[in-house]
């Protein structure tokens, strides 16, 4: 658990090195390696983190099922399962980082444009003609999506 604080901690140095927003650690391409770094850190604390959990674990059930322990038994606690699933989710964010060395910059964007935001009364002018709202007929004037 020791090893893996401490590399959950150097993980996190280098990660600040390794994101786009930070003017340290050079060009785009050298900020994608420190980022893959830095997720096989938090991956490698993960696994630390997940073995010290299991192998507490282990010794508790091992201890908890013999017959001739006479000693003050323990059962599987809230901080078994905490380490558990901070180690996972140590593990998810160290991969995240892996795959943040691809640069997504060659594919073309696939979606939609924005064409800036417009009122409900000039988008249906642009639509519907260009009649006049106010002279139409009052059951038109709010449809479905006249509240969205």
């Amino acid at each position: 658990m020791i090893a893996a604080v401490s590399l959950g901690f150097f993980g996190s140095i280098i990660a600040l090195f390794g994101m786009k927003c930070t003017k340290v650690g050079g060009s785009e391409k050298a900020k994608a390696k420190i980022a893959c770094l830095a997720g096989v850190v938090f991956i490698l604390s993960g696994l630390c983190s997940m073995t010290g959990c299991s192998l507490y674990a282990n010794k508790i059930t091992t201890e908890f099922f013999d017959p001739l322990f006479i000693d003050q038994k323990y059962e599987l606690g809230a901080a078994l399962f905490i380490g558990w699933s901070g180690a996972s989710l140590c593990i998810i964010g160290g991969v995240i980082f892996c795959f943040s060395i691809y640069d997504n910059n060659k594919t073309p964007r696939m979606g939609y444009a924005y064409n800036g935001a417009t009122s409900v009364m000039s988008s249906r002018a642009k639509y519907h003609g260009g009649e006049n709202v106010k002279t139409a007929n009052p059951s038109k004037q709010f449809d479905k999506n006249a509240y969205v």
